[in-house]
């Protein structure tokens, strides 16, 4: 059945990739990808790929220019190779946070990394919880963009009680918290942050006794999450958990949320976890694998993506 398919894998996230294919019931791609002695990327196919629909799983997480650039290499090949597709999948979207002018003479760095893909060779992007919808809008090739806090809720399901209440850690995530509510049936509550008028911190709904969900797209410093997981224990909260898709975690992320009165967070593996974050045992990690290969089988036969959504 995938004898015109293959999956090559990028350096960044192998593990994924493998649960990923064998999810599918195939091997990963054949591929030589190592580097020069001067660090500049080399890769090699090791199979046929002439006529088929390729895939290539790249996280473009830290070292981010390592992996972007390994990414756009590995295209190039499979275009030069005459592959009939290339579908870039990118679990994390590196440069996603720089995606508007919000002051003069600073880049669309999000923009930079769409046009590269699409010049590179790509067909199509699949990738998982941008940091802005309005991203896709960057590109000129399809982008399948997937939801990957769904996998996060369902993994919650049976720990609902109904005394817990989602909370948006600012007004730029509480779209993404509001549907991740509707979705367990709990309430919505938002961290109002402006600190011009002295209002710090101030949440916006009642999370008094309560076990908070704090939802965001990524952790990477840590420092909003922990913001906002502070002000809810001072508002009364029971306890506070956190669900996260990207676990960036840079820094000295992993030592504050080990300190941190956050009882669980809760990451998908679109980033391979560090050797530190691993030993913390309230770091716990929901593979998107099942996601990702069933998406894969329905851009390859051609079927609807957003019934995926709408079933689940």
């Amino acid at each position: 059945m995938w004898s015109r398919l293959t999956l090559f894998a990028g350096n960044s996230n192998a593990a994924l990739a493998d649960k990923v294919c064998s999810q599918l019931g195939i091997g990963p791609g054949k591929a030589l990808i190592t580097r020069f002695s001067d660090g500049e990327v080399r890769v090699e196919l090791g199979e046929n790929v002439r006529g088929k629909d390729t895939y290539v799983l790249q996280s473009t997480c830290p070292p981010v220019n390592e992996n972007l650039m390994e990414l756009l290499v590995i295209i190039d090949a499979l275009k030069r190779a005459s592959a009939r597709r290339i579908n870039a999948i990118i679990p994390y979207y590196g440069y996603g946070r720089q995606d508007q002018k919000e002051k003069p003479r600073v880049p669309l760095s999000a923009r930079v990394v769409a046009d590269l893909l699409s010049v590179a060779g790509a067909d199509r992007v699949i990738t998982i919880d941008l940091h802005a919808d309005q991203i896709q809008a960057y590109f000129d090739i399809p982008v399948d963009h997937l939801l990957g806090t769904i996998v996060l809720s369902d993994a919650l399901k049976e720990e609902i009680r109904g005394d817990e209440i989602v909370l948006a850690p600012d007004s730029g995530g509480a779209e993404r918290a509001r549907s991740f509510a509707s979705r367990l049936k709990l309430d919505l509550a938002l961290m109002d942050y402006r600190e011009e008028e002295g209002v710090y911190p101030r949440i916006v709904g009642n999370v008094q006794s309560k076990k908070v969900i704090i939802l965001d797209d990524l952790i990477d410093t840590a420092r909003i999450v922990l913001r906002t997981t502070n002000a809810a224990k001072a508002a009364g909260a029971a306890t506070v958990e956190v669900c996260a898709v990207h676990p960036v975690l840079s820094g000295a992320s992993v030592e504050r949320i080990e300190s941190s009165p956050i009882s669980k967070l809760r990451v998908t593996d679109t980033i391979p976890l560090s050797e530190s974050a691993r030993a913390i045992k309230k770091i716990q990690t929901v593979s998107i694998a099942p996601m990702l290969a069933e998406v894969i089988k329905r851009v390859h036969f051609e079927e609807s993506i957003s019934s995926i959504f709408n079933e689940i």
